[in-house]
């Protein structure tokens, strides 16, 4: 499958029953089935919309919407889909373009009939960013697809009632980012290697310095020094946050520093008190923050913003926290348990030129670290 959980999918417009143009970027704010059908000349397609169709009840534009994408014209003609507004939907995608950006049809064919062998028909519930929640295989039976599928949406959480805001930090949470299994990864190396004492960056007699101060900081940091895991990592904040990044910033992350587990002990009260990211001149390159826990099971380690209100945040295991390095924010003590977290920080081509410039002011550590 060419997308999997928590990644983002391509935007498009396409002719609809209903709409000649529809923006699928305004589907947005619901799940989203994005059905690739090929032709629904196909029995086993036939008997998957015949199932959609018998819970039609459990689609609509306020939960969950369906969208079917067909290459074949004599489906509309045929009446072989029937739009059903609102909730149901089908693209109009005669020239595969649509298809082949999705993996339905290979990239280098240009065969779009569902007869031929390049059409691979599958589903994706895609969340209310529009990224994947899951990625479902057709398999040989259009019944049995529709069950896989329909057993997934009857669970898909509340989107919740509209209420009033509170003033809050232009923070972005963004959930799937590290599966499961990497999460588990990061930990076992951590675990396996230990970590040191982690200081802050302070300008001192014209050099940025590293400063040791259990007071305002006690962490432990583990350097991932494997190749394939941090690219693993790259690819994954390249994938899955970067796209979320320039949506919600207009900011287009290029440069990523610091591949380090961190590591919050409960027994040692492990905290980071209020402070910027990029207030000395060997971080003064830094743009946005990124704080992705690794696990949940521990109480406390939330991250709050004090010039905007007392909100803590807390992202889920495999998610991520960005936030722009210039605000003021804490991670707060940890009480119970032991918080493991990614934090790197993203950049981009011109603050990559800051960077250069002022690695002429770095200095090595100014105060022992503490014992």
């Amino acid at each position: 499958m060419k997308f999997t959980t928590g990644d983002t999918v391509p935007w498009f417009a396409a002719s609809t029953h209903t709409t000649p143009q529809f923006q699928f970027s305004a589907a947005g704010g619901r799940y989203v089935v994005l059905s690739f059908l090929g032709s629904a000349s196909h029995p086993e397609i036939q008997k998957y919309l015949a199932a959609i169709q018998q819970y039609r009840s459990m689609f609509s534009d306020e939960h969950c919407c369906f969208f079917g994408v067909t290459v074949d014209p004599l489906d509309f003609q045929a009446g072989r889909v029937v739009e059903d507004v609102p909730g149901v939907r089908f693209f109009q995608d005669f020239d595969g373009a649509i298809s082949r950006a999705y993996g339905a049809i290979a990239a280098d064919s240009s065969a779009v009939t569902a007869g031929t062998s390049t059409c691979r028909p599958h589903t994706l519930l895609l969340d209310q960013r529009l990224r994947v929640l899951e990625s479902i295989p057709f398999g040989v039976s259009g019944r049995e697809h529709a069950e896989r599928l329909l057993e997934v949406v009857r669970i898909l959480p509340s989107l919740g009632e509209h209420h009033p805001a509170e003033v809050q930090a232009p923070v972005l949470i963004v959930p799937r980012i590290f599966e499961p299994e990497l999460c588990r990864r990061l930990i076992q190396l951590y675990e396996q290697q230990g970590g040191d004492e982690s200081g802050f960056m302070r300008d001192i007699n014209g050099k940025t310095v590293g400063v040791y101060d259990y007071g305002t900081k006690r962490r432990q940091d583990c350097i991932i020094e494997d190749e394939e895991l941090r690219k693993l990592c790259m690819f994954r904040i390249h994938d899955r946050l970067a796209p979320e990044i320039r949506k919600a910033y207009q900011f287009n992350p290029t440069r990523m520093e610091r591949y380090i587990v961190a590591c919050y002990q409960g027994e040692q009260g492990g905290h980071f008190r209020a402070h910027r990211d990029n207030t000395t001149k060997g971080t003064a390159h830094r743009r946005f923050a990124v704080s992705l826990n690794l696990n949940d099971g521990y109480e406390g380690g939330c991250i709050w913003f004090p010039e905007f209100g007392r909100q803590l945040f807390k992202p889920p295991a495999g998610g991520a926290c960005v936030f722009s390095c210039s605000l003021l924010h804490e991670a707060t003590p940890v009480t119970s348990g032991t918080r493991y977290v990614f934090l790197p920080f993203l950049y981009d081509d011109a603050a990559a030129k800051i960077r250069e410039q002022n690695e002429r002011f770095l200095g090595g550590d100014i105060t022992a670290r503490p014992q």
